[in-house]
């Protein structure tokens, strides 16, 4: 018998909710049309975050510190040097050339400086064996480099050896900060829209109730509980924060099929639209999750904190 009383005072909550929001179209629109562009702010802000990152991954997966091991070095101690490499956390890959294949990496990366081609057929093969380090983060490169140049590794090595010195480090320390601070803008922006969306939501909200108070204040005086009261509010907020969900993300993939159609656009800056297109179509169903759940939640806290105060006042 309690169950069921609570079940149909969960209902009417539900259907008072759902009836608010028909009857209140304008005060709907207006607060839908507010999560709407601050939902796809955020939304906005997270595929930028992930585009950031891949950016970081090209850039990472492109710079490599080279290793060069003297001719008196043998495969097997050369070996032994790759294996310790490979189990260091810092380093994503070890590539180890051996003379000749040095010697021919050399020749590709110059196909079109012929002096430099013959100067190296002319002088025999003055290229010494080389190991690429390839590190996870760019932020590691320092711990790669203290290990190649223990005292047993900096005898296998030609002097000068390794390569992340001079101006090539200058060069890679560049491009770590640089890293480093679009990860930081894109974590920083997320954040930020957040505060901003969930700001104005609560606004928007507690404008809507403050213009329902004598609605309240008549319910309060028949005796109807917090929570009933609250109820419908909370409904009510849901279906804006559900709403606003689908809208933006039909606003982001129309964006996406507007860069790629009609502006034929691949790139805007720092933004590769064309990946952000990728990975908007690729977690499609777990962004527009992640939008519904972060629409409901901000729209019902909102609500919840917005009827709290308002009640409180009220019954003071």
């Amino acid at each position: 018998m309690i169950m069921e009383r609570r079940l149909i005072t969960l209902w009417r909550i539900i259907h008072t909710g759902i009836v608010n929001f028909m009857r209140n179209v304008t005060l709907a629109v207006a607060a839908i049309a507010v999560m709407v562009v601050t939902l796809t702010i955020i939304l906005f802000s997270l595929i930028t975050n992930a585009t950031f990152e891949n950016t970081i991954a090209q850039i990472t997966n492109k710079i490599s510190i080279s290793a060069y091991l003297e001719d008196t070095t043998t495969e097997a101690q050369a070996k032994v040097l790759v294996a310790q490499l490979k189990k260091q956390p810092s380093v994503h890959r070890v590539q180890y050339l051996n003379k000749d294949a040095a010697l021919k990496a050399y020749i590709a990366q110059n196909k079109n400086n012929q002096n430099l081609i013959t100067a190296a057929a002319t002088v025999g093969n003055p290229i010494p064996a080389t190991i690429q380090i390839y590190p996870s983060d760019l932020n590691e490169i320092q711990h790669i480099k203290d290990i190649l140049t223990t005292p047993e590794n900096t005898k296998l090595q030609t002097p000068g050896s390794p390569s992340y010195n001079g101006d090539r480090k200058q060069a890679i320390d560049n491009i770590t900060h640089a890293t480093n601070v679009l990860r930081k803008i894109g974590v920083v922006t997320v954040i930020v829209f957040a505060i901003i969306c969930a700001l104005i939501i609560f606004n928007t909200i507690q404008m809507a109730i403050f213009n329902r108070r004598d609605e309240i204040t008549i319910m309060r005086l028949l005796g109807a509980g917090t929570g009933y009261i609250r109820g419908p509010f909370v409904v009510e907020s849901a279906i804006y924060g559900l709403l606003s969900a689908v809208f933006s993300i039909l606003i982001i993939n129309s964006a996406f099929l507007a860069s790629s159609n009609a502006l034929q656009a691949s790139s805007l800056g720092l933004l590769d639209i064309n990946y952000a297109s990728q990975y908007f179509d690729a977690h499609f169903f777990q962004l527009l999750t992640l939008q519904i759940a972060i629409g409901i939640i901000i729209g019902t806290a909102s609500s919840v904190i917005a009827t709290h105060r308002y009640l409180k006042f009220k019954t003071k």
